[in-house]
């Protein structure tokens, strides 16, 4: 028995695969104090509905190039809706990592001869195109992470620890996913910071007004999502890092969920801290990035030492007994 698929709507595929059609809407989004994404997504689509393509439907037009949809699960065609816990890859993303271990598979800032070169030269070219993803304007303000996890749990650990006190305020919302909780649950728990939530509005979004009321010259940072796949809020990230600066708070953007969707611009929203993960936008499983402004990572002590997060190595010469004293660089390689 055969699945039948509904078809979708037409869309004029050009560079990547929906920012196509969302960059167009922009200004939707930057208008917007928070609305429900799928209202936003709905008036996109029922726009292009209006516009008949002669082209294929992107569901059909890409199904192609993920391999993992090839097959048939208890004898119907594999229909795979999961994408915003896990997206599948295509066969241009497998080729790519194949091609690595085929050809050049070396550690990265770890040797000088040819293999470990083009690696590094690969893995630095890598770090500039996820820069300009999401128009940093460095490519070292972008630090590899296993995923979005370790990355808000380095700077809840370097950066919370250094710099929150007794009586800090920290402010998220009820919609945050766990991993942007606990991290700061166990920070709070360990300097006395303390941790304020924001609940959610009549229409099940969270209140931005009560998130605005919040805030205070006791706020230290904000930590809030960009989109939530639970609740479909849009939140005005751009406003609410203006209501933190003002203050001299910080804020944390979860990412995960907008940078593979919609146009993510870090210099426009003006946020300290964002993070996404590769396997939510068809990348490879077990790589995030932390992306931060360059001036407060500097000021960041090391959250892993050792291997390839490090450049270079400063022996305390007054003592050849302990361990090395001093890492520089850590966060950048």
């Amino acid at each position: 028995m055969e699945v039948l698929v509904p078809k979708l709507p037409s869309f004029k595929i050009s560079s990547p695969i929906c920012r196509c059609s969302i960059n167009t809407h922009r200004s939707s989004f930057n208008g917007l104090r928070f609305r429900r994404l799928s209202s936003v997504c709905a008036s996109i689509v029922n726009e292009e509905v209006a516009k008949p393509s002669s082209g294929t439907s992107l569901g059909h037009s890409t199904r192609p190039d993920f391999p993992i949809l090839h097959q048939e699960v208890n004898g119907s065609k594999l229909v795979y809706l999961d994408n915003a816990a896990t997206s599948q890859k295509p066969i241009n993303v497998l080729k790519t990592l194949q091609h690595y271990y085929e050809a050049y598979n070396s550690n990265v800032h770890r040797g000088i001869h040819f293999l470990s070169a083009k690696a590094t030269d690969e893995y630095e070219l890598a770090r500039k195109k996820v820069a300009a993803f999401v128009n940093a304007s460095d490519s070292r303000e972008i630090i590899f992470t296993r995923n979005a996890t370790e990355a808000i749990n380095l700077v809840s650990y370097s950066w919370g620890l250094s710099n929150l006190k007794p009586e800090d305020e920290i402010i998220l919302t009820v919609a945050e996913h766990h991993s942007a909780i606990v991290p700061w649950q166990l920070v709070a728990q360990s300097v006395g910071a303390v941790l304020k939530f924001v609940d959610l509005s009549q229409d099940e979004t969270p209140d931005i007004d009560k998130l605005k009321e919040m805030i205070s010259r006791k706020t230290k940072l904000i930590v809030v999502h960009h989109v939530s796949n639970v609740l479909a809020s849009v939140l005005p990230i751009e406003e609410i890092a203006h209501w933190a600066h003002d203050v001299g708070a910080k804020v944390l953007v979860d990412a995960c969920q907008s940078v593979p969707h919609m146009v993510v611009d870090v210099q426009s929203l003006n946020v300290d801290f964002l993070v996404a993960s590769s396997h939510k936008m068809c990348g490879p499983t077990g790589i995030g990035f932390l992306y931060g402004k360059s001036d407060i990572l500097s000021t960041m002590p090391p959250f892993l030492g050792g291997g390839e997060m490090i450049s270079d190595v400063y022996l305390d010469h007054s003592t050849y007994a302990d361990p090395p004293s001093r890492f520089v660089n850590s966060f950048f390689h």
